[in-house]
């Protein structure tokens, strides 16, 4: 699994005051959750970047004061205005705690629905689970190949093994629609059968 490394240094101080001074350094103040106890701290913004601006999941490895945590993570802010990230949570990761992770689905095969002129719709893109870190990956695979025309992957029809998957069972993830064209072939079509 792809992991990013973070250097990061302990917060001594909190509140808004301390805050905007990290802020003003470029930094990001940060908390780790999930460990014995929280750990606030700071990083440069751009030690975030493959963190955060990717559609991938990934493990950070935070290095605090010659300490390592791995972390997945939980959640982030942004100033309203400039846009810019404003401050990081993350969840330290316990080989005896199970923890809740987002992760992506990577469609595989060719649905015989599209091979017949219809036209494939992605409706979710990652699905929440709950597991053990061991069990971690990097996406949940979703096999396409027998989606037909006028057909719905729902969440139900998703196997991910030693996952327990939290979204609502009955969401579609993806179905194939029938085209204009494929329509208006069919409607062409009907009249000649008569």
């Amino acid at each position: 699994m792809k992991t990013i490394t973070i250097e990061g240094q302990l917060r001594t101080e909190t509140g808004k005051k301390a805050t905007r001074q990290i802020r003003s350094q470029e930094m990001v103040p940060g908390v780790i959750y999930g460990g014995e106890k929280e750990i606030n701290f700071a990083a440069p913004v751009r030690a975030f970047k493959n963190l955060v601006y990717t559609g991938e999941f990934q493990i950070a490895e935070v290095k605090i004061d010659g300490k390592s945590y791995r972390c997945i993570l939980k959640d982030l802010q942004f100033d309203r205005v400039k846009d810019t990230l404003d401050h990081v949570d993350l969840l330290e990761l316990q080989d005896n705690k199970k923890v809740i992770a987002t992760l992506p689905i990577h469609f595989t095969g060719t649905s015989a629905g599209v091979k017949s002129g219809g036209k494939l719709v992605i409706k979710m893109k990652a699905l929440k689970v709950k597991t053990y870190p061991k069990y971690l990956r990097e996406f949940i695979e979703v096999d396409i190949t027998n989606l037909e025309l006028n057909g719905n992957i729902r969440v139900e029809d998703v196997k991910a093994e030693n996952m327990e998957i939290l979204n609502s069972p009955r969401i579609p993830i993806a179905s194939v629609v029938m085209t204009r064209q494929l329509k208006q072939e069919e409607a062409a079509a009907a009249p000649a059968k008569k």
